[in-house]
């Protein structure tokens, strides 16, 4: 399975048109967005495939938007973190800006991590937890945006056109 992630949207929708392209045409199955839509268009955007999303920094006043717009597409919140299970793997989700809810789905000790916030792209392993970050659609040197092929459990990270 191959799963398309991407963070910190900042209400860029056409930015997020492309890099959702760029997420299909790789061959994403499900779409991950780490935090920071702060339009609910992104949700829209985003839900061209199955969707689950957690809240950023600059979402706290668009949760009931963000949600009805995920309702729309069949797309799912997880709130400010939370795990979800594909492909017989266990992938955490939090925007990486809260401390307590990092620590809160470290505890449940998923296979990955995936989180955004900082606008830098990474993949390292932290006490057995693969960390990742696609990287940012806003205040980056290099807009980016990661698949996952948990198969494979590869990484790779893609260039969105500015």
């Amino acid at each position: 399975m191959l799963v398309g992630i991407l963070s910190d949207s900042h209400g860029h929708v056409e930015r997020t048109q492309a890099a959702v392209q760029v997420l299909t045409a790789a061959g994403a199955e499900v779409l991950i967005h780490c935090g920071d839509l702060a339009d609910p268009e992104i949700v829209r955007v985003c839900g061209v495939r199955p969707l689950y999303y957690v809240l950023g920094n600059h979402d706290s006043d668009l949760v009931p938007s963000l949600e009805e717009a995920a309702r729309g597409v069949g797309g799912q919140s997880l709130g400010l973190g939370g795990v979800i299970e594909l492909g017989g793997k266990r992938i955490g989700v939090t925007h990486g800006h809260l401390t307590r809810e990092r620590k809160q789905v470290e505890a449940l000790r998923p296979d990955y991590l995936l989180s955004g916030h900082t606008h830098a792209a990474i993949d390292l392993v932290v006490d057995g937890i693969r960390r990742i970050n696609p990287g940012a659609l806003f205040r980056a040197s290099e807009f980016t945006v990661a698949t996952l092929d948990l198969d494979e459990d590869r990484v790779q990270f893609h260039s969105v056109a500015r």
